[in-house]
């Protein structure tokens, strides 16, 4: 029994040791967590993290950024629903984003445009839609651009927030600009916009330690399914089971014949004379008194 159970466990070792490093590679990023990889520098932006002066971190305080151009008005929120304790929007057609009660309670950007003498709400916004990148590619120290995204059911729209890096102002635009029917722009700045520089050490694994990784996770899936196979339809309970025992008992021993080997040609076989005045063997003897 114990004989068994180290051959399932030594299976079972090297598949975690296959697959353990293909899970954390496949790590997600937290909503409003963005990096960004130039030269030998990572920058890292949290948009939603907490500051001594911003514990909400570029989330507004008040529940929602507004922003009013003539007879139109924008309310959003980044990283997060608005929430509205006051000033809640008051206009037509707001099912998609909360309905007449709850108007703007349940989407991340609304504008309200007033069409024939009617306020006409339009979301252009999710925050389960977030999608965020770099402003200029060339300069990560900019700021990053947040980009909201609906699906409805007539059209697609969207809202752009470029955030502007300043360490010490917090300044949202007066105004805003449309493309197409409804993909809104607008930008603001917010420290939450820096980005957090750390030096890279290295660059990853490389060809060498992505192919030793390919190798590894052959060789343990390779065993599992072996002895897998030998143990529950061979019917082999013991050491047994594990794929070509003798040979991988044996290889120890192989490598280290192999080296003495190679070892014993590139040192000549042993047969060099050793110190400088040193006879062959059948140097001849000089018997003079």
């Amino acid at each position: 029994m114990a004989k068994r159970d180290l051959s399932l466990s030594f299976s079972l070792f090297l598949s975690l040791l296959c697959f353990n490093p293909l899970i954390s590679y496949g790590y997600e990023a937290p909503a409003c967590e963005f990096s960004a990889v130039q030269g030998n520098t990572l920058y890292n932006y949290s948009l939603a993290s907490p500051s001594a002066q911003f514990p909400h971190g570029i989330l507004s305080q008040d529940g929602f950024y507004k922003v009013a151009v003539n007879d139109s008005i924008l309310w959003f929120q980044l990283c997060d629903q608005m929430i509205f304790n006051h000033d809640q929007p008051a206009c037509f057609d707001c099912q998609e984003c909360g309905g007449p009660s709850r108007c703007g309670m349940t989407c991340s950007a609304l504008v309200s445009n007033n069409l024939g003498g009617y306020d006409v709400c339009t979301t252009i916004g999710k925050a389960s839609n977030t999608q965020i990148s770099l402003i200029d590619e060339s300069n990560p120290k900019k700021g990053v651009l947040v980009k909201m995204v609906y699906y409805g059911l007539k059209s697609n729209c969207s809202l752009s927030v470029s955030v502007l890096c300043d360490s010490s102002l917090v300044k949202v635009s007066s105004s805003f600009n449309v493309s197409g029917t409804c993909d809104y722009m607008t930008e603001m700045t917010h420290p939450s916009g820096c980005a957090i520089s750390v030096a890279k050490k290295g660059n990853g694994l490389g060809w060498f330690g992505t192919l030793l990784l390919i190798i590894i996770c052959l060789f343990g899936a390779y065993i599992l399914v072996g002895t897998i196979y030998r143990y529950f339809y061979l019917r082999i309970h013991s050491l047994e089971a594990i794929p070509n025992l003798e040979f991988w008992v044996s290889l120890p021993q192989k490598v280290a014949n192999c080296c003495y080997s190679l070892k014993t040609t590139f040192s000549g076989g042993g047969s060099s004379q050793s110190g400088g005045g040193s006879r062959a063997t059948y140097a001849p003897m000089n018997y003079e008194n």
